[in-house]
C-alpha cells in the first residue's frame, strides 16, 4: 500500500515540475479509494504531492477532488478523539436526576466535546476567511514569503491542519512589510527572526498555533515573544526576540 502511495506522489511531482497535470485526475480518483491513515501520511507525505497539484492545476474537478481528499486526511487527526468522546457518551447512564452529580458531569462532558468541535470549526473559519495578502513584484519581498512559507512546512503539520502555508507566507511578510514599510536590514531582521522562530524544534506549538489561526499573521508578525509550556511538570519558558537585529534570549 505505501509502495503504491509513494508511486502516486513521485508521478505527481513529475507532473508539477513540468507543469503538465495531465493524467492528474485519474491519479486522484485512485487515490481516493485508497484506505489512508495518519501513518502513510506522514510516511508518504502524499499530501504535499495532492496540496502541489491542487494549486498549479486549472482543471476545476482536479481542485475540487484535490481539496476533498485533503479535506478528509485533515479528520485522521480529530476522529479518534471524536470516537473516544462519543464512546464515553454512550456509557453515561440513560436516566439521572438533573441535579446529580452524574447528570452534571454528563453535561460537562457533552459541554467539551461541543466547545472542541466549536474551536475547531472557528480556527478552520478563521484560516480560510482571513483576507488575502496583496501580490508583490518585489523580488526580496517575494524571497522572503517563500522562505516564511517553506519554515511553515517545517513537519506534517500544514497537511494535517489544512493550511495554506504559501497564503500564510504572504500575510506574514505583508503585516512585517507595512510596519517597516522597507525592505532594509530591519526588515530582512524580522523575518529571519519569524523563521528561526517557526522553525524551532523545540517549540512547535508556535507553528502549530500560527497554522491554525490561533495566533494571526498580523501578531506573530510584530510579536516580540512566544510562550511555550513542554509539560505539565516543566516551567514555562519564555523566548524573547529582539526585533531590531533578530537575537534571541531564553528566559526561564
Amino acid at each position: 500500500m505505501e509502495d503504491e502511495v509513494v508511486r502516486f506522489a513521485k508521478k505527481m511531482d513529475k507532473m508539477v515540475q513540468k507543469k503538465n497535470a495531465a493524467g492528474a485526475l485519474d491519479l486522484l480518483k485512485e487515490l481516493k479509494n485508497i484506505p489512508m491513515t495518519l501513518e502513510l501520511l506522514q510516511s508518504t507525505r502524499i499530501g504535499m504531492s495532492v496540496n502541489a497539484i491542487r494549486k498549479q492545476s486549472t482543471d476545476e474537478e482536479v481542485t475540487s477532488l484535490a481539496k476533498s481528499l485533503i479535506k478528509s486526511w485533515k479528520k485522521l487527526l480529530d476522529g479518534p478523539s471524536t470516537e473516544k468522546d462519543l464512546d464515553e457518551k454512550k456509557k453515561e447512564p440513560a436516566i439521572t436526576s438533573q441535579n446529580s452529580p452524574e447528570a452534571r458531569e454528563e453535561s460537562t462532558s457533552s459541554g467539551n466535546v461541543s466547545n472542541r468541535k466549536d474551536e475547531r470549526n472557528a480556527r478552520d473559519t478563521y484560516v480560510s476567511s482571513f483576507p488575502r495578502a496583496p501580490s508583490t513584484s518585489d523580488s526580496v519581498r517575494l524571497k522572503c514569503r517563500e522562505m516564511l512559507a517553506a519554515a511553515l512546512r517545517t513537519g506534517d503539520d500544514y497537511i494535517a491542519i489544512g493550511a495554506d502555508e504559501e497564503e500564510l507566507g504572504s500575510q506574514i511578510e505583508e503585516a512585517i512589510y507595512q510596519e517597516i514599510r522597507n525592505t532594509d536590514m530591519k526588515y530582512k531582521n524580522r523575518v529571519r527572526s519569524r523563521i528561526s522562530n517557526l522553525k524551532d524544534a523545540k517549540n512547535p506549538n508556535l507553528r502549530k498555533n500560527v497554522l491554525c489561526g490561533n495566533i494571526p499573521p498580523d501578531l506573530f508578525a510584530r510579536m516580540t515573544a512566544e510562550v511555550q509550556t513542554r509539560s505539565a511538570d516543566e516551567p514555562m519558558t519564555t523566548f524573547v526576540v529582539c526585533n531590531e537585529c533578530g537575537n534571541r534570549w531564553k528566559i526561564c
